[in-house]
């Protein structure tokens, strides 16, 4: 809502299977095959795949060996980001002829508010479906939108019909679908907290509604007043246009606890890779990298180290990070989670840091 009580009109727009599509938009030897974008060697990582890979089992942050095992004719394409950066600017470009009002939350998504745009388009569904098109027309790529009055629904209704769908959660709606929605599904809630809200007996968006706010926000801190709303389809967050990063981070839970040093250090690779994909892709770099270790009865350690200068490549990265972990050596206890950060944020042209958002977590 507005300050007038007035609905919103929040769309999401995500590009389908991006990285994977523009190299099969360029490569035409690879359209309708299944795909998979990033390092096939030992331990390389997916970051991207195509539709046909991912009928597979096949998905991003997958390590590749398991990747290949799932799908032994997957092809793999060594990421291009110059590329995706130049279609991430032409579809930004498209956004901004509708609406100054726009959130990028990587390169191939965004919210965009458009309850006043710049066409006058008083029905925000015409307004998804124009872009789409534009898209489509000017970059051969297929997105899919999600049309709702606050932005966790408008990220939810965008998964609804990938790809290349479009989907609408009225304000007469929205309770109800996220009622029925499990709470995995939620945009917010990853493994660790699905399975904990699990455990609490919370499956559905209809149970987490029928706990209460102090429930919540014993069991979940301050993210409790975010799952109370949610679950009840109110969200006040605004589209916010200048939004920066302060830190990117990464964290895996593991499905058995870890005890050696060489499996958590392996476990550490995949972690270092999809932070630094991210970074590259946005053409930033950092200079801190902070490792998180949460052990079996959930206490937890950080540790950091602070260069001179930002990270250049991936290796010096994950190297920071295996050596921070040695650190707290033999383990305590045996470790449930590992997580991967980089901050002290600098665009690697300019030198500028940024500064003043929180943490963007990327969960496995």
């Amino acid at each position: 809502m507005d300050t007038f009580g007035t609905p919103r009109k929040i769309l999401h727009v995500d590009m389908d299977a991006f990285y994977a599509s523009v190299e099969q938009r360029d490569n035409p030897e690879l359209r309708g095959r299944p795909l998979a974008v990033g390092h096939g060697e030992a331990r390389g990582v997916v970051a991207a795949a195509s539709y046909e890979a991912r009928k597979f089992g096949v998905h991003s942050a997958m390590p590749s060996v398991t990747a290949k095992r799932k799908c032994p004719e997957l092809i793999f394409v060594k990421p291009r980001f110059d590329a995706y950066r130049a279609v991430s600017q032409q579809i930004h470009a498209i956004f901004a002829e509708y609406t100054p009002l726009i959130e990028p939350l990587s390169l191939d998504e965004a919210y965009l508010d458009v309850t006043e745009n710049l066409k006058g388009i008083e029905i925000a569904t015409e307004v998804a479906e124009q872009i789409r098109a534009r898209i489509k027309a000017e970059t051969g790529l297929t997105a899919s939108a999600g049309v709702s009055y606050n932005k966790f629904l408008a990220k939810m209704a965008s998964d609804q019909r990938k790809p290349d769908g479009l989907f609408v959660i009225t304000p007469k709606n929205g309770s109800a679908f996220v009622e029925a929605l499990p709470v995995k599904k939620f945009h917010g809630v990853g493994p660790a907290t699905a399975e904990k809200m699990l455990r609490l007996g919370i499956e559905t968006g209809a149970d987490l509604k029928a706990r209460d706010l102090a429930f919540l926000q014993q069991h979940f801190g301050k993210s409790g007043p975010y799952f109370y709303w949610i679950a009840r389809g109110v969200d006040e967050r605004e589209v916010d246009p200048d939004r920066i990063r302060k830190s990117i981070g990464a964290e895996d839970t593991f499905v058995e606890d870890i005890d050696d040093l060489e499996r958590a250090t392996a476990e550490l690779r995949p972690l270092a890779e999809k932070v630094w994909r991210y970074c590259d892709a946005q053409g930033i770099s950092g200079k801190t990298v902070t490792v998180k270790i949460k052990y079996s009865d959930f206490t937890q350690a950080t540790r950091s180290r602070t260069g001179t200068v930002p990270f250049t490549n991936i290796a010096d990265v994950f190297e920071a990070a295996s050596g921070l972990l040695t650190t707290v050596y033999p383990f305590k206890r045996s470790v449930r989670l590992l997580g991967v950060t980089l901050s002290s944020l600098t665009n690697d042209q300019t030198g500028d840091a940024t500064q003043g958002q929180p943490q963007l977590d990327l969960d496995l």
